[in-house]
Order: C-alpha cells, then structure tokens, then sequence
C-alpha cells in the first residue's frame, strides 16, 4: 500500500477488503443473490464475491480496497468469462477515475453497498452456466459441511 492511501484510510488492506466484502454480501443478500465469498473458478482465479440469482445468473464482485490493489491487478478481466454481471465494489472514497467506464461499480462499507453504476448484462453460454453453477453449488456444500466440524 502507498503512503498516501495509509494516510488516507486507517485500515490495513486485508481489513479494508474484509469490511468491503461484507457490504457486498449483504448487498447481494438485498438483491436476492445466494452470495458466495472467494470463490474459485475454473480458470484458477477466486473471484471475492459471486452470487447467483433465483435464474440462476451469476454475478461477480471484485473488491478493490485501494488505489494500489486495482492498479496491481491484471486478472480481473479473466473474471468476466463466468458471469453475466461483473462489478468493482470499493470505498465511496476510492479514485473512481481509475476504474473502466464500461463495468458496474459499486460502493461499500461494512454495514451494506448500492449499485452506482449497473454492470453490462453478458449472457453465458449455456454449457459454460451449467458447469459455473454446477462449481458453484459444489463449493457452497462443501464449506458448508465444514462449519462446525
């Protein structure tokens, strides 16, 4: 993390992704998506959030806790091949100059987030929906049986 994004958020970056990533879920929880934390893709990427929908869509949620993590990421356009929405969710205070125009954004904190900008609707294929959901439902049964255990 730079000095001035130190100066400007008190946070550590795992704290600050933490906080962030809670307002999405319950974001997505509003939205009426199953939400999903880290999930892992078949490409070998981990999306931070993913969430699927009643329709069975999937969303995506890359969380940006500063300046410095977006501009040292080069993976997150691999995450858009398995969802049909794709969002940058960060601090209301993050330079949003810096983010693509042509993806959703939204903003958060750790009590909940809103949509301010809507992602670009991108429909899977439907081979491609079958095995994301498929490692989907297999990833949240998974850890499921592990709470507690």
């Amino acid at each position: 993390m730079q000095n001035e994004d130190l100066a400007a958020d008190p946070l550590s970056r795992p704290d600050q992704t933490a906080v962030l990533t809670r307002g999405v879920v319950r974001l997505f929880i509003d939205l009426g998506l199953a939400p999903l934390i880290e999930f892992n893709l078949a490409n070998g990427r981990r999306a931070d959030v993913a969430g699927l929908d009643p329709k069975g869509r999937l969303v995506i949620a890359e969380v940006k806790s500063c300046r410095a993590d977006f501009e040292c990421d080069r993976k997150w356009p691999e995450y858009r091949d398995y969802c049909d929405r794709f969002y940058f969710a960060v601090d209301p205070s993050f330079p949003l100059e810096l983010l693509p125009a042509d993806e959703g954004l939204i903003l958060a904190d750790a009590y909940g987030a809103i949509v301010k900008t809507p992602a670009t609707e991108r429909a899977l294929a439907p081979a491609r929906r079958k095995a994301v959901t498929l490692r989907f439902a297999r990833q949240s049964a998974l850890r499921s049986c592990y709470d507690g255990y």
